[in-house]
């Protein structure tokens, strides 16, 4: 079952990118996408996962994002794992170029959803973490959870 945010259904998330990156900065992109690819996102038939962005000669692109081929398609049904394009502006597509240029910096998708019958991805300029990094999190989530049980109690 999808998700709605403020007007949105969310077709995909990226659960695991604030476990294993640190979100620096989140963007809003369109994608240019088939007929039954448009379909199958419409079925939350996708998955981003594994997927990134990169820019190639001044574009930005989506790769290895995973939409399944839509099930009353034809011969022209898309292939799955194809390369999309996202829809930035220039000045944007500039930014991120210099900002995957540091080291250890990457762009990832957050989540693909519609939006006023278009279908948009958040793109976030991360870091990945170190196994130290994780832990800690790990640690900090668990300890907030007890604190939040542990006054729940107390109330009742």
């Amino acid at each position: 079952m999808a998700k709605h945010y403020e007007g949105q259904k969310v077709v995909c998330a990226n659960k695991k990118a604030r476990l294993n990156y640190h979100v620096l900065e989140i963007m809003q992109a369109g994608i240019v996408l088939t007929g039954t690819e448009l379909k199958s996102l419409r079925l939350n038939r996708a998955t981003i996962s594994e997927a990134n962005v990169g820019i190639k000669n001044g574009e930005a692109f989506l790769y290895n994002c995973h939409i399944a081929e839509y099930s009353h398609g034809n011969i022209w049904n898309h292939a799955p794992l194809r390369i999309r394009k996202l829809l930035l502006h220039k000045k944007e597509i500039m930014r991120l170029v210099g900002f995957v240029k540091e080291k250890g910096q990457t762009i990832i998708p957050l989540k693909m959803y519609f939006e006023k019958g278009k279908v948009k991805v958040d793109i976030a300029q991360a870091q990945g973490k170190k196994l130290y990094d994780k832990r800690e999190d790990m640690k900090k989530k668990t300890a907030d959870r007890e604190i939040a049980q542990s006054m729940k109690r107390n109330l009742h």
